[in-house]
């Protein structure tokens, strides 16, 4: 296949969606690039404070007047339905767009694509056979519990995996007859963007879906703060999370948060280690260590150590980085000159902390890479789980390596960390994977397998890796009110006051 040509998208600045307007915003013009050249992508106007309060009020009137929260369940599933076709008839135009945006392997945003398309499908059947429950009856009266949508509610999503992530929120929150309000990552607006033109072209009621690209510290915060918005759901960093709570908790509105990770590997002695090199391998640098998920601090039983740490360094040296176009490709550039230098920073720090670099440490060097923000895969030894890097996201290409001599021992450092988001273990001993799995503190734990998921397992965090739960089948009363309604079934007055 060849490689489509790296170009503008569009020339001139694109035109944002406001309560389902598509004009341009009031605010400051920017300009997105493609983090493999620094090419210019699309430029486009920021929202503005009177476009936020634009989108919410426009949300707000088509919540109460466009029939949605209204429709059967059965007929909302139909829009959601033809959403995620859409998204499949497009969904080459679609990963092309996302590799420009970000920088990420084509052949992972197709990935990327198709799971934004399963997504609005599995939340389409989710809707259509939600079920009220009658409750047990405990007098003369039939008791139920049903749900019944918030009204607005905002989606904040990273620039990691836009599409992916805008369609965990999007897709749960209209299922469940809500007006969304989405603030994409300033710098990666694209995807949430095609993904509103797409609701428009699906038949999704007008008003019902805004995109408000900018910064989030204006714009997320106004949102946020904005008292007709009824819920939040975040994807980023911890300290923004942490900010966001203390918003939701003054407002007394429930939030999801999906926040950072410094997720534990662990290779015991009688894994199958051609299994745990490669699921290792791509736990850490599959989209060049930008995951929250990402298997960053790796223990390796004393054992085996010296052996799984020669082929892993081999292999993590024949991992092919280069142009996100080429088919081949199996690590991009990261997303910006800035962040590759945050990650740089992090590996001085753990070299002067004592670390060994085994592999990378450094940018690749040729013409290929001199524009575009690439970094070598990066394996260092040497250090102890107290020190920095062993400690602190880094949300990069870089694996720290450490031994462990027993079970508790390893436990004990698997736990050590402020965060508790993923784990993956890696044993022939289905006794030892099942006991180990109960006893590290994580959301989401992998054995023999890694950074694989399901739409229908619930997704997220413990600690300080966030508050609630995304994906699986209850995802869509997490944008739902829960209310108990009670049948009087007596004959006779209630025995009040002698009535």
């Amino acid at each position: 296949m060849n490689k489509p040509d790296v170009l503008p998208v569009w020339a001139d600045a694109q035109p944002i969606c406001i309560a389902g307007e598509w004009r341009l915003g009031q605010g400051n013009t920017y300009a997105t690039h493609y983090p493999a050249t620094g090419e210019v992508v699309a430029t486009l106007n920021a929202a503005s404070p009177d476009d936020v309060e634009a989108a919410i009020q426009g949300a707000q009137k088509a919540f109460e007047t466009s029939g949605w929260a209204q429709r059967k369940p059965h007929e909302r599933a139909a829009v959601l339905y033809r959403i995620a076709q859409l998204i499949r008839e497009k969904a080459e135009h679609l990963a092309q767009l996302q590799r420009l945006d970000n920088g990420k392997p084509i052949n992972e945003t197709r990935a990327l694509v198709a799971s934004a398309a399963g997504t609005f499908q599995f939340f389409a059947s989710a809707c259509e056979t939600l079920e009220d429950t009658i409750t047990p009856s405990r007098g003369d009266f039939m008791s139920m519990s049903v749900y019944e949508p918030m009204g607005v509610v905002a989606a904040i999503t990273p620039w990691n995996s836009p599409i992916a992530s805008e369609a965990q929120k999007m897709a749960p929150a209209l299922a469940g007859g809500n007006a969304v309000v989405v603030k994409p990552a300033e710098i990666t607006p694209l995807m949430a963007l095609e993904l509103a033109r797409i609701c428009d072209e699906a038949g999704l009621p007008k008003g019902l879906v805004s995109v408000l690209p900018g910064k989030g510290s204006v714009i997320g915060d106004l949102i946020t703060r904005h008292p007709l918005v009824r819920r939040v759901s975040f994807t980023g960093g911890t300290s923004v999370g942490r900010h966001i709570a203390g918003i939701a908790a003054d407002k007394f509105m429930p939030a999801s948060l999906e926040l950072g990770g410094k997720s534990p590997t662990m290779v015991l002695e009688d894994a199958d280690l051609d299994h745990a090199v490669a699921g290792v391998l791509y736990g850490i640098f599959s989209s060049s260590g930008e995951s929250c998920i990402a298997g960053s601090r790796l223990f390796v039983a004393r054992a085996v150590y010296d052996e799984f740490l020669s082929r892993l360094v081999a292999g993590a040296k024949q991992l092919r980085v280069g142009d996100p176009a080429d088919e081949s490709t199996q690590m991009g550039p990261l997303i910006s000159d800035s962040h590759r230098a945050s990650v740089e920073r992090y590996v001085k720090i753990g070299v002067e902390e004592g670390g060994r670099v085994l592999c990378g440490g450094q940018r690749p060097a040729g013409e290929l890479y001199e524009k575009g923000s690439y970094y070598l895969p990066t394996i260092i030894e040497g250090l102890d789980n107290s020190k920095t890097i062993c400690q602190e996201e880094i949300f990069g290409p870089v694996l720290v390596v450490m031994p462990f001599d027993n079970i508790d021992d390893l436990v004990e450092q698997a736990n050590d960390s402020v965060y508790a988001l993923a784990a993956g273990i890696w044993t022939q001993d289905y006794k030892k994977a099942w006991s180990l799995a109960k006893a590290v503190k994580a959301g989401n734990v992998w054995i023999n397998t890694y950074k694989v998921f399901s739409i229908s397992t619930p997704f997220g965090g413990w600690r300080d890796s966030g508050l609630g739960r995304e994906k699986g089948r209850q995802g869509i009363l997490q944008y739902m009110e829960q209310k108990s309604v009670y049948w009087g079934m007596n004959e006779q007055p209630l025995p009040w006051a002698g009535v």
